[in-house]
């Protein structure tokens, strides 16, 4: 009787863990051919290109790549994270030149965007930013990003740079991208 009463709850099947969405992204050597800076979208830094089938990349349970984007399939609390690495020579913090602050940033910047079909604009939902004038003169940093949100299906999430000539994507682990359903 227990065991009817159950069933009769939820019809539902009970979902294994294993069936989530989810995805991780990797930048590669591959890639940096392809890193070239696109349109933006509004009011926002170029997105990057990510590897979502070879090496350590997947795509798994409906979870989409497409077209610089991660589309989520179903809509729940997503953990969704990323860390970049830069790499670069120091900045000349202070030159009065615009011309060299232009090629030289002072700070390296990630936005991890959500756009949505609901609302007109993209929606920063994590942002990470490092100065470069406290690094030495040859500099690695890795900025990471992470936290819970809860999206939507068709919610659409990219990761923008404010330099993609600095990203390194010398080695899968130190630059990625991705989310799963809790």
């Amino acid at each position: 009787m227990t065991k009817s009463f159950i069933s009769s709850v939820s019809n539902a099947p009970p979902r294994a863990g294993g069936d989530k969405p989810r995805a991780h992204l990797t930048g590669s050597q591959g890639l940096v051919v392809r890193q070239t800076p696109t349109q933006p979208l509004k009011n926002q830094f170029p997105a990057l290109h990510w590897e979502h089938e070879l090496g350590l990349a997947f795509t798994k349970n409906r979870m989409n790549y497409t077209n610089k984007f991660l589309v989520i399939p179903e809509s729940g609390d997503y953990f969704v994270y990323s860390q970049i690495t830069f790499r670069g020579t120091t900045s000349e913090c202070g030159e009065i030149s615009q011309r060299r602050r232009l090629s030289k940033p002072d700070s390296i910047i990630v936005v991890i965007t959500k756009v949505t079909d609901s609302y007109p604009e993209p929606t920063q939902l994590l942002m990470g930013t490092k100065s470069v004038c406290e690094i030495g003169s040859n500099w690695f940093q890795p900025i990471y990003l992470g936290a819970m949100f809860s999206l939507h299906e068709g919610d659409k999430l990219t990761v923008n740079v404010s330099d993609i000539s600095l990203v390194d994507y010398t080695k899968e682990d130190k630059t990625f991208f991705g989310a799963f359903l809790l």
